[in-house]
Protein backbone atom coordinates (compact mmCIF):
# COMPACT_ATOMS: atom_id res chain seq x y z
CA UNK A 1 0.00 0.00 0.00
CA UNK A 2 3.08 2.26 0.82
CA UNK A 3 3.93 1.62 -3.02
CA UNK A 4 0.10 2.88 -4.02
CA UNK A 5 0.57 6.18 -1.91
CA UNK A 6 3.92 7.10 -2.93
CA UNK A 7 3.28 6.62 -6.22
CA UNK A 8 0.12 8.21 -6.42
CA UNK A 9 1.86 11.78 -4.74
CA UNK A 10 4.77 11.57 -7.36
CA UNK A 11 3.36 10.64 -10.47
CA UNK A 12 1.34 13.85 -9.99
CA UNK A 13 4.51 15.88 -8.79
CA UNK A 14 6.30 14.36 -11.95
CA UNK A 15 3.76 15.17 -14.32
CA UNK A 16 3.08 18.31 -13.55
CA UNK A 17 6.47 19.33 -14.62
CA UNK A 18 6.10 17.19 -17.84
CA UNK A 19 5.13 17.60 -21.48
CA UNK A 20 3.07 14.70 -21.85
CA UNK A 21 -0.09 16.87 -20.22
CA UNK A 22 1.20 19.77 -22.24
CA UNK A 23 0.65 17.35 -25.10
CA UNK A 24 -2.47 15.73 -24.00
CA UNK A 25 -3.56 19.57 -23.44
CA UNK A 26 -2.93 19.80 -27.50
CA UNK A 27 -4.77 16.90 -28.47
CA UNK A 28 -7.89 18.04 -26.30
CA UNK A 29 -7.70 20.97 -28.61
CA UNK A 30 -7.65 19.46 -31.66
CA UNK A 31 -9.37 16.15 -31.97
CA UNK A 32 -12.56 18.01 -29.22
CA UNK A 33 -12.81 14.80 -27.71
CA UNK A 34 -11.20 15.12 -24.03
CA UNK A 35 -12.85 11.52 -22.63
CA UNK A 36 -10.98 10.14 -26.07
CA UNK A 37 -7.41 12.18 -24.97
CA UNK A 38 -7.70 11.16 -21.08
CA UNK A 39 -8.48 7.24 -21.90
CA UNK A 40 -5.31 7.66 -24.22
CA UNK A 41 -3.12 8.87 -21.30
CA UNK A 42 -4.35 6.00 -19.25
CA UNK A 43 -3.47 3.90 -21.62
CA UNK A 44 -0.49 5.47 -22.24
CA UNK A 45 0.61 6.22 -18.68
CA UNK A 46 -0.26 2.40 -18.18
CA UNK A 47 1.96 0.88 -21.04
CA UNK A 48 5.05 2.76 -19.90
CA UNK A 49 4.37 2.65 -16.03
CA UNK A 50 4.33 -1.78 -16.48
CA UNK A 51 7.16 -1.16 -18.45
CA UNK A 52 8.81 0.06 -15.11
CA UNK A 53 7.63 -2.21 -12.55
CA UNK A 54 8.94 -5.35 -15.08
CA UNK A 55 12.01 -3.31 -15.10
CA UNK A 56 12.09 -2.70 -11.51
CA UNK A 57 11.35 -6.49 -10.94
CA UNK A 58 14.07 -7.81 -12.97
CA UNK A 59 17.03 -5.57 -11.43
CA UNK A 60 16.08 -5.26 -7.96
CA UNK A 61 16.34 -8.71 -7.72
CA UNK A 62 19.82 -8.46 -7.84
CA UNK A 63 19.81 -6.36 -5.01
CA UNK A 64 19.87 -5.81 -0.85
CA UNK A 65 16.68 -3.60 0.89
CA UNK A 66 19.56 -0.94 1.05
CA UNK A 67 20.47 -0.87 -2.35
CA UNK A 68 16.96 -1.23 -3.29
CA UNK A 69 16.39 2.34 -1.25
CA UNK A 70 19.07 3.95 -2.42
CA UNK A 71 18.18 3.06 -5.99
CA UNK A 72 14.90 4.74 -5.01
CA UNK A 73 16.76 7.69 -3.62
CA UNK A 74 18.69 7.77 -6.55
CA UNK A 75 15.56 7.78 -8.78
CA UNK A 76 13.97 10.71 -7.02
CA UNK A 77 17.43 13.08 -7.38
CA UNK A 78 17.47 12.35 -11.02
CA UNK A 79 14.07 13.00 -11.33
CA UNK A 80 14.58 16.39 -8.79
CA UNK A 81 17.68 17.39 -11.04
CA UNK A 82 15.87 17.01 -15.11
CA UNK A 83 12.48 18.60 -13.43
CA UNK A 84 13.74 22.36 -13.25
CA UNK A 85 14.57 22.74 -16.47
CA UNK A 86 12.38 24.55 -19.01
CA UNK A 87 11.44 22.37 -22.12
CA UNK A 88 10.08 23.49 -25.71
CA UNK A 89 6.22 22.93 -27.06
CA UNK A 90 6.38 19.17 -27.59
CA UNK A 91 5.69 18.24 -31.67
CA UNK A 92 2.16 17.95 -32.14
CA UNK A 93 2.19 15.55 -34.85
CA UNK A 94 0.08 17.04 -36.93
CA UNK A 95 1.45 14.92 -39.73
CA UNK A 96 0.00 12.09 -38.61
CA UNK A 97 -2.43 10.64 -40.27
CA UNK A 98 -3.68 8.01 -38.23
CA UNK A 99 -7.05 8.97 -36.44
CA UNK A 100 -7.72 10.72 -33.12
CA UNK A 101 -7.27 7.84 -31.22
CA UNK A 102 -3.90 5.98 -32.60
CA UNK A 103 -2.00 9.38 -32.49
CA UNK A 104 -3.48 10.12 -29.26
CA UNK A 105 -2.51 7.27 -27.57
CA UNK A 106 0.65 6.66 -29.80
CA UNK A 107 2.00 10.26 -29.23
CA UNK A 108 1.32 10.20 -25.38
CA UNK A 109 3.32 6.79 -24.94
CA UNK A 110 6.27 7.86 -26.98
CA UNK A 111 6.09 11.04 -24.59
CA UNK A 112 5.84 8.88 -21.76
CA UNK A 113 8.15 6.66 -22.36
CA UNK A 114 11.49 6.62 -20.76
CA UNK A 115 10.48 9.59 -18.37
CA UNK A 116 11.81 10.07 -14.95
CA UNK A 117 8.24 9.03 -13.57
CA UNK A 118 8.95 5.68 -15.30
CA UNK A 119 12.31 5.46 -13.22
CA UNK A 120 10.78 5.73 -9.94
CA UNK A 121 8.20 3.62 -10.82
CA UNK A 122 10.86 1.04 -11.39
CA UNK A 123 12.54 1.46 -7.84
CA UNK A 124 9.39 2.04 -6.19
CA UNK A 125 8.11 -1.34 -7.45
CA UNK A 126 10.88 -2.91 -6.56
CA UNK A 127 10.62 -1.97 -2.99
CA UNK A 128 6.95 -3.18 -2.62
CA UNK A 129 5.50 -6.76 -1.85
CA UNK A 130 2.42 -5.38 -4.26
CA UNK A 131 4.97 -4.11 -7.12
CA UNK A 132 1.96 -3.54 -9.45
CA UNK A 133 0.45 -0.86 -6.85
CA UNK A 134 3.21 1.30 -7.91
CA UNK A 135 2.32 1.21 -11.63
CA UNK A 136 -1.34 1.94 -10.45
CA UNK A 137 -0.57 4.81 -8.17
CA UNK A 138 1.69 6.32 -10.94
CA UNK A 139 -1.07 5.98 -13.55
CA UNK A 140 -3.82 7.69 -10.73
CA UNK A 141 -1.73 10.81 -10.10
CA UNK A 142 -0.21 11.15 -13.79
CA UNK A 143 -3.88 10.81 -15.17
CA UNK A 144 -5.29 13.60 -12.70
CA UNK A 145 -2.58 16.08 -14.19
CA UNK A 146 -3.57 14.89 -17.71
CA UNK A 147 -7.09 15.24 -16.88
CA UNK A 148 -6.42 18.74 -15.40
CA UNK A 149 -4.42 19.79 -18.75
CA UNK A 150 -7.09 18.17 -21.27
CA UNK A 151 -10.02 20.40 -19.48
CA UNK A 152 -8.05 22.92 -19.50
CA UNK A 153 -6.96 23.46 -22.85
CA UNK A 154 -3.33 24.27 -24.54
CA UNK A 155 -3.43 28.26 -23.62
CA UNK A 156 -5.10 28.12 -20.17
CA UNK A 157 -2.63 25.46 -19.21
CA UNK A 158 0.40 27.38 -20.74
CA UNK A 159 -1.02 30.34 -18.40
CA UNK A 160 -0.17 28.34 -15.08
CA UNK A 161 2.53 29.22 -12.92
CA UNK A 162 3.94 26.18 -14.78
CA UNK A 163 7.66 27.45 -14.30
CA UNK A 164 7.16 27.87 -9.90
CA UNK A 165 5.53 24.25 -10.58
CA UNK A 166 8.50 22.76 -12.02
CA UNK A 167 10.84 23.86 -9.22
CA UNK A 168 8.43 22.95 -6.48
CA UNK A 169 8.35 20.12 -7.88
CA UNK A 170 12.34 20.01 -8.28
CA UNK A 171 12.39 21.00 -4.84
CA UNK A 172 10.19 18.30 -3.58
CA UNK A 173 12.27 14.87 -5.24
CA UNK A 174 15.60 16.21 -4.61
CA UNK A 175 15.05 16.69 -1.25
CA UNK A 176 12.45 13.54 -0.86
CA UNK A 177 15.99 11.66 -2.68
CA UNK A 178 18.69 12.61 -0.26
CA UNK A 179 16.01 11.97 2.58
CA UNK A 180 15.78 8.56 0.93
CA UNK A 181 19.42 8.12 0.45
CA UNK A 182 20.67 9.46 3.88
CA UNK A 183 18.15 6.36 5.30
CA UNK A 184 19.49 3.78 3.15
CA UNK A 185 22.55 4.72 4.51
CA UNK A 186 21.60 4.82 8.31
CA UNK A 187 22.51 8.46 8.46
CA UNK A 188 19.25 9.43 10.06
Amino acid sequence: MDALMAAIVLGAICQISDKTPWLAAIFADRFRSPALVVLAAVLALSFNYAIGVAAGLAVTALLTPEARLLLLALALMLAGAGTGFRFKRPDALDGWRTGPAFTSIAGLAIMAFGDRMQFVVAALAGRSTLPWAAMVGAVIGGTAVNVVAVALGEAAWLRLPLKALRIAASAILLIAGVVTGLNALRLI
